[in-house]
Order: structure tokens, then sequence, then C-alpha cells
């Protein structure tokens, strides 16, 4: 059984292979801000999980149909993620000076990671079922010194992750508990995304292709 997986996260990746799984990456494109406006013009404000699984939607069903003139075959998974405290959803950062903002504010203190899953069953070359969840996590961050956090920002790998953060990478020390599936800070959470496998009458060992 493939798995498509709609985003070029390296995280996301890592963890499928991790877990056994070797995806064909296909990037969904989608205009996230757009998406994100357009959708909050015709509902109103949209809470973090909401926007997430929207998000993870719209990446999943953007890659239906064909790849490299091959109708896709197996399953589709679109993934997003979105860090919130104090009530503000804070996405990727992008700059400098914005991650250390973040950083100021969040050390010492626990945030909620949350990560929308989107998967089609497109077995056959068609769309025959969707299925959808999104999956939380509590982070506690360890109240880091300023120095320490200079030296993060200025290694640039919080400038594009969800939160200004990582578990898996430079950013784990700074971090002292998860409550909850840890994967889900790193990109998805793989029970959720097993849940929903089975959910479309799967067997999620039937994806392992790395053993």
């Amino acid at each position: 059984m493939r798995l498509y997986l709609a985003s070029t996260s390296p995280a996301r990746l890592a963890l499928l292979r991790a877990a056994g799984i070797e995806p064909v990456v296909v990037p969904s494109h989608v205009d996230e801000p757009a998406a994100v406006a357009a959708a909050e013009a015709e509902h109103g404000p949209l809470g973090p999980s909401a926007m997430v699984q929207l998000l993870a939607r719209l990446k999943a069903e953007a890659v239906r149909g064909t790849l490299d003139g091959e109708p896709i075959d197996g399953l589709i998974l679109g993934g997003d993620s979105a860090f919130a405290i104090d009530g503000l959803i804070h996405g990727k950062p992008h700059r400098p000076e914005i991650a250390r903002q973040r950083w100021l504010a969040q050390r010492g203190r626990t945030g909620v990671l949350h990560s929308g899953h989107w998967l089609i069953d497109h077995r056959d070359g068609r769309e025959n079922r969707s299925v959808g969840a999104t999956a939380v996590a509590s982070v506690t961050f360890a109240d880091v010194t300023d120095a320490e956090i200079d030296a993060y920002v200025a290694s640039g790998e919080p400038l594009e992750v969800a939160g200004a953060f990582t578990i898996d990478s430079l950013g784990g020390p700074f971090i002292t508990s998860v409550e909850g599936d840890p994967s889900t800070v790193v990109g998805l959470s793989l029970s959720t995304l097993r849940t929903l496998v089975r959910q479309l009458d799967v067997e999620w060992t039937s994806l392992w292709n790395r053993l």
C-alpha cells in the first residue's frame, strides 16, 4: 500500500521513515494564508484545531488525481501544525526577531501544539472516502537564558517551524515535558494516523516498506 505525503516537511518525512514507511512525497503548493483568510471571511475566526484541520484537508485534496501521468493509487496524507499560547496561534516565525520574541514569551511556560491530519483513500486511482482528525500535545519549556535563545535563533532552526521550536533537534533540550503523543510535536501524530488508516479499512502494517 502506497502512502502519498502531500507535504515537503522534512520532519514529517523523517517520522514516517522511522515508523517503517517510505512515502511518495508530492508537494501540495497550497497558499495557506489565502486559504485561512478565505475561510475566516466566510465563517469567522478559526481556532488552532480548525485551522490545521482545514489546511491538512486542502493539502491532501490538492494532490488528488495523477502523478507524472499515472493515477495516484494508495492513501494521500495532508498535515499541518500550529502552536498556541495565551490564545494566540504561532505559526512559522520566518524572521529571527519574531522567533526571539516568541521564545522570550514562552520560556518557562506551557503551550499546546495542534497537528491536523487528513487522509484520502485514493486506491484504484479514484477518491473513495476521506477521514481526518486533530491531535494535541501540551509542551512545557525550560526557563532558558537570553544567551540560549539568541544562539538558538542564530542557528536558523526555529525560523521555519510552527511555534519556533523543535523537539527532535537543537530545541529538544529546551523542552522539559510533553503531554500527549510526542510525535505530534514533531509534525504529525503517528498514533492518530494509525487510527485514520484503520478507519479506511487498511492495516497499518501494510504501509511498512522500509523494514
